[in-house]
């Protein structure tokens, strides 16, 4: 209760409110761009109508995911002005301008051609439209290049001097940018973004099988997402072994609370559960593998993991809710990589398309990739506790001089607007996936057909009908 009083604690509360409203998005459009763009290459190449079908389909949904990503991510980054300020000042001279590349890169990039993109198939042509959805998929790779960045920065801060008057100015740009978890965060993101829209693709193509088995553009959906599910699931897993051999590197005291460790120790076991409790300082109710935490983050059977004793009370993050995100995000990951070996066997004895069991499954797990992006970040930024630059400057350090009031009320109407705006946004959505793929709405606009006698039946569209 004395922490909901905290105006601190309120802040953050309302930051993390909004970017894990915002991060979902963001998630799903940077893996739906590039599976538009590689839609409209198989069209191009193959001449099949089956996949500008699909394209169709999914066209109307990333407009709206786009558009609500750009509102929730103006709205979280006002925040830097209301609830940061501090912080705003002394790291503007090095994430300013990273969010002002983001802005004129990235951001230009996807709306400067999502209009060519949702509109002009007939106007430009099918080459220059292509092109189009390209670099708004380009677009979305560089926007999450700039932003993880920034963050990186915050993780691992490098290629900065620090001014008379506190302010973090730039040394070395390319220091600050390419910092030592950028590639590994980088990468871990955009295949969770690749991975996420895999299992949306999935868990849609799936709901449409099981009500018509032969729905084409369906069977399309469904087999290409499990394609990339078991290509990249087990590939997450690797890049993550990685990255969590580069945090412990640079925040021992982050893979620490993930591990549930409090006690410096070598052949450190790995808790498959438990609970940590700060206060008494040992993780309850643990079962644990004997040496495998050593193994897994060190190599080596007696290798030596740090616990939080190491670090004094005030240093350290809060361990039960990394430790339980952790464990949420590498499991729901377990998960995939099952779901995508589960569908090479169906393939493999050619029922791909004939097993409900398999496709309630991916039903199942089509929320699963948000789920673990929250958790990840979760990890992430509460791992990085109690610093806001790591190391270097304190959360508590970087708060604006706002009272209770004022944060307590925007945060409620925060809430408020959010699920009423993001609530309906979400329901048109699923509305949108709900839509049997290839069959044109009342409200679409049809393309001439010029079949030479042939009138197609429901569901059918012309061979030779131009564009969405």
């Amino acid at each position: 209760m004395q922490a909901l009083l905290d105006p601190v604690f309120l802040a953050r509360l309302q930051f993390a409110f909004t970017v894990g409203f915002h991060i979902v998005f963001p998630a799903f459009t940077i893996g739906l761009a590039s599976y538009l763009a590689v839609l409209e290459a198989l069209w191009l190449l193959t001449k099949r109508e089956v996949y500008m079908q699909v394209f169709r389909h999914w066209l109307k949904i990333f407009a709206v995911t786009f558009a609500m990503g750009v509102v929730s991510g103006i709205v979280m980054s006002y925040q830097f002005g209301t609830n940061w300020s501090v912080f705003s000042d002394r790291a503007g001279p090095v994430v300013g301008p990273l969010m002002g590349y983001e802005v004129l890169t990235a951001f230009f990039l996807e709306a400067g051609f999502l209009g060519v993109m949702l509109f002009g198939m007939k106007r430009v042509g099918k080459g220059l439209h292509f092109a189009a959805t390209a670099m708004v998929a380009f677009g979305t790779f560089l926007s999450a290049f700039w932003i993880l960045a920034v963050n990186s920065w915050m993780q691992t801060p490098q290629g900065h001097v620090i001014a008379a008057n506190g302010q973090f100015v730039p040394e070395s740009w390319l220091a600050v940018i390419f910092n030592p978890s950028f590639p590994y965060r980088l990468v871990h993101m955009v295949l969770a973004a690749y991975l996420t829209t895999a299992l949306v693709v999935g868990a849609v193509g799936a709901w449409h099988l099981l009500r018509d088995r032969t729905n084409a553009p369906a069977r399309v959906m469904f087999s290409m997402a499990m394609w990339m599910i078991v290509a990249t699931a087990p590939v997450q897993i690797v890049v993550g072994d990685f990255h969590g051999l580069n945090t412990l590197a640079h925040q021992p005291a982050k893979i620490a609370a993930m591990e549930g460790h409090y006690e410096t120790q070598r052949g450190a076991p790995l808790y498959l559960f438990g609970w940590p409790d700060d206060e008494a300082e040992k993780t309850r109710y643990g079962l644990a593998i004997p040496k495998l935490g050593s193994l897994i983050l060190t190599h080596e059977w007696e290798g030596e993991l740090k616990g939080l004793k190491d670090w004094p009370k005030e240093d350290r993050p809060p361990a039960a809710l990394v430790f339980w995100s952790f464990r949420v995000m590498v499991g729901l990951g377990v998960l995939m990589a099952l779901l995508g070996l589960a569908g090479l066997a169906w393939r493999w004895r050619g029922r791909l398309y004939d097993s409900p069991v398999l496709q309630r499954a991916a039903i199942a797990l089509g929320p699963a990739g948000f789920v673990a992006v929250i958790a990840g970040w979760i990890v992430t930024e509460v791992g990085r506790q109690p610093y806001t630059i790591y190391g270097l400057m304190r959360t508590s350090e970087s708060v604006s001089p706002i009272g209770l009031p004022g944060v307590a009320s925007s945060l409620i109407g925060f809430i408020v607007v959010y699920f009423a705006v993001f609530g309906a946004g979400i329901f048109y959505i699923f509305r949108l996936m709900g839509r049997t793929p290839g069959v044109v709405e009342p409200s679409e606009p049809k393309a001439p057909i010029r079949t030479a006698g042939i009138t197609p039946g429901p569901g059918m569209l012309a061979d030779n009908e131009e564009g969405p």
